[in-house]
């Protein structure tokens, strides 16, 4: 993927580009990782590959993960695994949308252990980030209800339709 944002002074951390007239799929690059982004194509379709809303859940579902291993590590506690699923949800009525997180750990831990992996899920730094727009809901289990859908967000927008022809 080519990437005409950088221009060699500043490498930004993520870049997205597509063609108008070509496949659907958009092609993002995030460090050295290259994914599919996908949705509908604006022309009927759906392209394929996690949408944004998908890659912003994935984005705080790694920090956590990443967040419980290093204090597990530095604390050397006996977690042997960790998993954490997160779904984001709009705010009803239009109240604060809020991102569901589930966190399972595995391992001989006590239960202080766990309450002090638990609480380092909170100091996540993209959980940070995103709790100052979003509330952040934990349980310590994996299921996550209804996530909202970029689909019909998209839907949504009061963009014209103008036929080109």
């Amino acid at each position: 993927m080519t990437n005409s944002i950088d221009d060699g002074t500043r490498r930004p951390q993520a870049v997205v580009a597509g063609d108008l007239n070509g496949a659907a799929t958009l092609n993002g690059r995030a460090g050295a990782s290259e994914f599919s982004i996908g949705g509908p194509d604006g022309r009927g379709g759906m392209a394929t590959g996690a949408n944004p809303y998908e890659l912003l859940s994935a984005s705080l579902a790694a920090c956590t993960a990443m967040t419980i291993r290093f204090e597990a590590r530095r604390r050397k506690l006996p977690l042997s695994h960790v998993e954490v699923a997160v779904s984001f949800h709009h705010g009803v009525d239009g109240g604060r949308d809020s991102f569901e997180r589930s966190i399972k750990l595995q391992g001989p831990l006590r239960e202080e252990e766990r309450a002090q992996l638990m609480q380092a899920a909170d100091m996540c730094p993209v959980g940070r980030s995103l709790g100052l727009s979003a509330d952040i809901r934990t349980n310590d289990n994996i299921t996550v209800g209804r996530p909202a859908n970029y689909d019909d967000d998209l839907n949504e927008l009061p963009i014209p339709y103008i036929d080109a022809d």
